[in-house]
């Protein structure tokens, strides 16, 4: 008897998903366990394992297709010698086929399709400054030949009409090419995680009252506390460590979250959810966009155990092998983008999340402490919370209680 191959649901919040790659075609022998396609969700590429063992009978979804909802048939598993039944059929088998189990895979790269091609006819291709120039002089655009990309007709070859041709026609400088503003482009089709990231974004600033507010830190006591640990460290084997900035500060938001609970909180219509757990998401670039992996329960967690799983985590976000619940879910969110130079900048709150800590870069400045002027490694941190649930007077005791802790790191090791 036939089995519909059904769209997997990768999380629990999963409607759809993009059927990115086939690994098998029509007539292949398939096992239990065989990865047989690869299914992209907003976040990350995911491999499709066999449930069922027996010959792919017909694929009724090709790869590249978008927005196929969850539980869909997406192909047709038939025994070997047995006839395929026809789609109709097909569509009609009971509920009983098993959707195919999944595993983390790495995203596919995009590959930007190519420019349309010129087309053919009598309509002429020219750019706007190759029109005004041919109009002054009188030349007629249909006569010539473009040079342009897809054969357009650039301010060159209005200027050169009427020359005598060069035995071999020479191809546009880059400047010809970008001589018409916003005619040159590759045209890159979004991928999910990009459109959802896109939603999400717009969703998240259009409907959270974000408030901001700025502090400046001293990191000075920290980077001391960070060298000495570095240095206990042996050279080599299992037990060696590297302890980063960014791992002090992830330990740093999740103490500073047990001091100030009301921050780690959601906002719904009906009520504040106030998380047991301290979650912190970390928000990771990776080439088709961002994804954010968690450091459960943080705050209990020591500054070595946090860098080993922060190192994994990132490792594996940028590799597209994160499982879901790696990264959906979490309670505040964490943006460093100190290692670009970047002085200060505000974050987009990541929903249901009611604040994300926004990270610059460290830099030498002169401060006063006291009645002395003194030289210290001082960053700029901006919170961003949602103001439904976090007033502006909690938002500055949270920051202040960061800095304190960031200031006197002694709190994360003990």
């Amino acid at each position: 008897m036939s089995i519909n191959i059904l769209m997997p649901a990768l999380s629990p919040t999963m409607k759809e998903g993009k059927l990115a790659r086939w690994l098998k075609t029509e007539g292949d022998t398939i096992a239990s366990g065989d990865v047989i396609a690869e299914i992209e969700t907003d976040k990350a590429t995911m491999e499709v394992e066999a449930v069922d063992e027996g010959v792919l009978g017909r694929i009724l979804t090709p790869e590249g297709t978008e927005g196929i909802a969850v539980n869909t048939p997406i192909a047709i598993l038939v025994a070997e010698g047995e006839s395929v039944p026809d789609i109709s059929a097909a569509s009609a088998t009971p509920p009983a086929a098993q959707a195919p189990v999944v595993a983390p895979a790495p995203a596919p790269a995009v590959v930007p399709s190519a420019a349309p091609a010129a087309s053919s006819g009598k309509r002429v291709f020219a750019s706007p400054l190759a029109r005004r120039i041919a109009a002054q002089k009188g030349v007629d655009l249909s006569t010539l030949k473009g040079s342009g990309p897809n054969g357009r007709i650039v301010r060159r070859d209005v200027e050169q009409a009427g020359q005598a041709p060069s035995a071999t026609p020479k191809a546009a400088p880059p400047a010809a090419v970008a001589e018409a503003a916003g005619t040159g482009y590759a045209k890159v089709p979004h991928s999910t995680m990009r459109k959802v990231i896109a939603r999400r974004l717009t969703e998240a600033k259009s409907t959270i009252p974000h408030f901001y507010v700025e502090m400046d830190v001293q990191l000075d006591a920290l980077m001391a506390l960070r060298s000495q640990m570095n240095a206990a460290s042996p050279a080599d084997g299992p037990g060696a460590y590297k302890i980063s900035v960014n791992d002090m500060l992830i330990k740093a938001v999740a103490v500073t979250l047990r001091r100030v609970p009301k921050v780690n909180v959601s906002y719904t219509d009906d009520a504040v959810l106030v998380y047991d757990d301290v979650d912190i998401s970390v928000a990771v670039s990776i080439p088709d966009g961002l994804i954010t992996p968690i450091v459960r329960k943080a705050d209990t967690k020591s500054l070595r155990q946090i860098s080993t799983e922060t190192r994994d985590l990132v490792s594996r976000a940028r590799a597209g092998k994160l499982k879901p619940e790696e990264f959906q879910g979490g309670t505040f969110s964490i943006s460093n983008m100190g290692m670009y130079g970047v002085k200060a900048f505000s974050a987009i709150i990541n929903p249901p999340q009611a604040a994300i800590l926004a990270i610059a870069a460290a830099e030498r400045r002169a401060v006063v402490k006291g009645d002395q002027m003194t030289i210290a490694t001082v960053m700029t941190v901006t919170l961003s919370v949602d103001h439904r649930v976090v007033d502006g007077a909690l938002a500055a005791e949270w920051v202040s209680a960061f800095r304190a802790v960031v200031e006197n790191p002694m709190s994360l090791v003990v």
